[in-house]
């Protein structure tokens, strides 16, 4: 797929273009505008409605120039062992060691802790991106989770009715446990996530008693892992670009213009 060029000559809202430049969230550009930070082409501006031109027009922010760089989504498959951060002051793998180069100013959606696998999707898209994560729209996440023990009929239950945990009820849906007690004493549960909590589907599995020998997240919203092999990454389609915002209720023109 190739990235969708910054300087397409159509005019974009100065809030939006702060925000794809990686400059502020939405809100927080606006505030930036309010305060006479901005300037376009050299003049203050404190409109919100302004629209400039990028790749025509130059934006700056407390007298810093500000450019676009093209819109990317990237999926990857994060191995065990690798910290989904920028950077780690104990020299620990990062997610971003992973990813291709200029990738510098994308930002991950939702973490996968040290230990957890599977798919993680980067972007500089922040509007779709916060919107994935925020509560309101219930974005899926599947997972498929190895333990210790057998696991049947009664834990599932317990899954999809919900876990009391310290920050309150979590409930699992489409749960489906595949036993294999009898040659390795091991169970592997598939089960959706839509609230996204710290570490939630390692502490549903300590209140069942449940030791996790494996954890790895296979798909998130729309977008599947596939046949991603572990470290190895890919560009999203332009389909599954708009299937995500599709999810969230933002059209091409949000994600573009």
């Amino acid at each position: 797929m190739t990235a969708k060029t910054p300087d397409s000559g159509e005019a974009v809202r100065l809030q939006k273009y702060l925000s794809r430049a990686g400059v502020a969230s939405r809100r927080a550009a606006e505030r930036l505008i309010g305060e006479g930070r901005v300037s376009v082409d050299g003049t203050v501006v404190t409109e919100l409605g302004t629209r400039v031109v990028p790749g025509q027009q130059v934006v700056r922010v407390d007298g810093s120039e500000v450019g676009l760089n093209p819109i990317r989504w990237i999926a990857t498959y994060k191995p065990a062992g690798y910290l989904t951060t920028r950077r780690d002051d104990r020299g620990r793998p990062t997610v971003y060691s992973l990813l291709p180069d200029r990738c510098e100013d994308l930002f991950y959606v939702g973490r996968l802790d040290r230990l957890t696998e599977g798919l993680l999707i980067f972007t500089n898209e922040g509007d779709t991106a916060h919107r994935l994560l925020h509560p309101k729209y219930e974005i899926p996440r599947r997972y498929r989770v190895e333990v210790e023990g057998d696991v049947g009929a009664a834990e599932a239950r317990r899954l999809e009715r919900g876990v009391p945990l310290d920050d309150g009820l979590a409930a699992a849906e489409d749960v489906r446990v595949d036993s294999d007690a009898g040659r390795r004493g091991n169970s592997e549960i598939h089960l959706t996530l839509r609230e996204g909590r710290k570490r939630e589907v390692r502490r549903m599995m300590e209140a069942l008693d449940l030791p996790v020998k494996r954890l790895v997240r296979v798909s998130f919203g729309p977008i599947e892992i596939g046949d991603l092999s572990p470290g190895a990454w890919r560009e999203l389609t332009d389909g599954e670009i708009r299937s995500l915002r599709a999810a969230v209720g933002m059209g091409e023109d949000d994600g573009n213009t």
